[in-house]
């Protein structure tokens, strides 16, 4: 569609075949400005909009088919981007979305994004057939999100930091991973490994820099290790970390799968966790909570996630609201016995 631009190697969109970017450059205008003058669906100045017809005419810019459905939006679906489906995270959000979706009469399409080549086009097509999308992380770039909100789709970000013209929802962990790294020091820990990757989440990059604040405030700087965000990645990761002489004397996990697969690698070793080695995770899933030992983490809403997605979609879709809403959730510090003796 020319209207919805393909990606560059950059993340960017391309120079062809002619964007609603460029128009906007032509005009001296913003791509919302673009959709509105063309869709006529809200006030413009009638200057501004011949502007922006005439940009269009020069350029030769015209919508798609998927364009089209964007604008119209009578589809009776909501969609909803994740980039993978594996792990009781997604599963909880999903459930809460699909629940409350359901009670308001709307079906849901699902898209994962893992593994796709082109994960921004694939996102465009759902955007086609959907009357609203709800994306969760970084699946997208920012640029594409703007865009499709520019063409009048009403979109929930979720678990990322605000886009503009889309209404956002997000678990605030800072505190919580203050708190947890503040309860690791009180147990006399020393050296402590971070198991995750802050440059990919934003969700994790502030539990990254919440645990190395609540450590700092007692003279301890944890390291950081990549690692994926599946059990058998923290096994594989925490292995390596523990087979070193200068082993650390605490785990601190960026999701509860990674945790576990920590306490899996401790174990085969000889190690007895919450003694010999502090291991902590986060989300509260229910696996933590039947681990033995039950494993210390941060608990955060998941299910609440996904069902005040829904909600929030809704109201614009409905146009019972026209500006973006923002919402932060609470999350709380769970303390088990995965991370010793409690002082």
């Amino acid at each position: 569609m020319k209207a919805l631009p393909m990606d560059t190697g950059d993340g960017r969109p391309s120079a062809a075949p002619v964007t609603i970017y460029d128009v906007a450059q032509r005009a001296g205008v913003g791509i919302a400005t673009v959709s509105r003058a063309m869709r006529g669906s809200a006030p413009v100045a009638e200057a501004t909009r011949a502007r922006v017809l005439a940009a269009v005419e020069e350029l030769g810019f015209r919508p798609s088919h998927a364009g089209t459905s964007l604008a119209e939006r009578k589809h009776a679906a909501n969609g909803i981007v994740f980039p993978d489906l594996s792990g009781p995270y997604y599963a909880e959000v999903l459930l809460g979305y699909e629940e409350t979706a359901s009670r308001l009469g709307r079906s849901v399409l699902v898209l994962a994004t893992h593994g796709r080549p082109d994960p921004a086009t694939a996102v465009r097509d759902l955007a086609g057939r959907v009357d609203g999308l709800v994306v969760l992380g970084r699946t997208i770039p920012d640029h594409v999100v703007e865009e499709l909100s520019a063409f009048g789709l009403p979109i929930v970000v979720v678990a990322r930091p605000e886009v503009d013209g889309a209404d956002s929802i997000r678990a605030d962990g800072l505190d919580a991973a203050r708190a947890l790294g503040e309860h690791l020091a009180a147990h006399g820990v020393r050296r402590v490994a971070f198991l995750g990757s802050p440059e990919e989440s934003p969700d994790v990059a502030e539990r990254w820099r919440g645990v190395r604040e609540g450590l700092g405030k007692h003279g301890i700087e944890p390291t950081v290790t990549p690692c994926h965000f599946d059990e058998a990645s923290g096994t594989r990761v925490a292995a390596g970390l523990l087979a070193v002489r200068e082993r650390p004397d605490a785990l601190v996990c960026a999701n509860d799968e990674i945790a576990l697969g920590a306490i899996v690698a401790a174990e085969e070793i000889g190690l007895r966790v919450g003694r010999d080695i502090a291991i902590t995770g986060w989300d509260d899933v229910m696996a933590a909570r039947h681990a033995r030992p039950a494993l210390t983490t941060v608990r955060q809403p998941m299910r609440t996630l996904g069902a005040l997605a829904a909600e929030v979609l809704d109201q614009r879709i409905t146009g019972n609201r026209t500006t973006p809403r923002h919402e932060s959730l609470a999350t709380d510090l769970v303390v088990r016995d995965s991370c010793g003796l409690h002082p």
